[in-house]
């Protein structure tokens, strides 16, 4: 892969492509599209992908201590997949039936924070599932939350408010999970596009998708803007670091719009729907694995 150059590696045609993680264990990328359900997995040794499973929506996933796989799907069910093996972790989440998960992240403790889609009746909702299972309710009233990370010292987590286009910074309280103190970080009421999935790399700088803004942005801890990363797609919807180094960067990208029937390339990009890769100068952090009770 070129060095911020992006390259397409996979032309899935993706619907709303989403979510990729790393999986150090496999040496593989996995990502999904989020209304057809299915997850898919890439191998860079050898340029192969593969559909490993389809269900009826998959929003996003984290990858649990022992390498399974925890997906979060429609009406608040998560389910636990491993090398094709799936079991239901959680049948539905209270108040959940008529939503979806979006971007989900472990934390340090492997906690997982997951969001959910705004209904006809309300907003989203951020939620926090605990190592035992329990899930508490964190935030309400989010239009559309989305991506999610930790700053490298642990004392602080980005949450995407997609919508009015804001991310958010938290103070972050490890030993108990908790998020307070919500202050502004990057505020693209009036830019093209709205921040989507993030990334955080090494030295503290925040990488975010731009939907409908066809780029990544890099943005510097104090929100300044670093760098700018052009793909032939229009709905960028997220990122994540990999390879030995962590700086195989690897994009997701939609056909869309959201959760509507999907347009076309004439309008949305020649790349839109595909995976993308390119090499950075800087190295991604390690994400955190979930140690949900399942």
């Amino acid at each position: 892969m070129n060095v911020d150059s992006p390259t397409m590696l996979v032309d899935s045609h993706c619907h709303t492509g989403e979510g990729p993680l790393w999986h150090p264990d496999e040496e593989r990328l996995y990502w999904v599209d989020i209304p057809n359900g299915v997850l898919y997995r890439y191998d860079p040794l050898t340029g192969e992908h593969e559909r490993c499973y389809e269900t009826s929506v998959i929003g996003g996933f984290t990858i649990q201590t022992d390498g399974s796989l925890l997906l979060f799907e429609d009406g608040g069910r998560i389910e636990r997949w491993q090398d094709g093996s799936v079991e239901l972790a959680w049948r539905g989440v209270p108040g959940e039936c008529e939503s979806r998960f979006n971007d989900v992240v472990a934390d340090p403790k492997g906690r997982v924070f997951a969001g959910t889609m705004p209904t006809e009746d309300r907003l989203g909702r951020l939620y926090r599932f605990d190592t035992d299972g329990t899930a508490t309710r964190v935030l309400d009233g989010l239009d559309i939350p989305n991506g999610m990370a930790f700053t490298p010292d642990g004392e602080h987590c980005y949450v995407t408010e997609s919508v009015p286009g804001t991310i958010y910074r938290f103070d972050y309280d490890e030993p108990t999970g908790s998020l307070s103190n919500r202050e502004v970080f990057i505020d693209r009421t009036n830019e093209r596009g709205v921040p989507d999935g993030l990334a955080v790399d090494e030295d503290g700088y925040v990488w975010s998708a731009q939907w409908n803004g066809g780029c990544l942005i890099r943005f510097a801890p104090d929100g300044t803007e670093d760098r700018r990363i052009e793909l032939p797609a229009r709905k960028v919807s997220s990122l994540t670091f990999g390879g030995d180094r962590r700086s195989d960067v690897y994009v997701t990208t939609a056909l869309g719009p959201g959760d509507g029937p999907p347009g076309d390339r004439a309008d949305e990009g020649s790349g839109a729907g595909a995976l993308f890769g390119f090499q950075s100068d800087v190295s991604g952090l390690i994400e955190h694995r979930s140690r949900i009770d399942v």
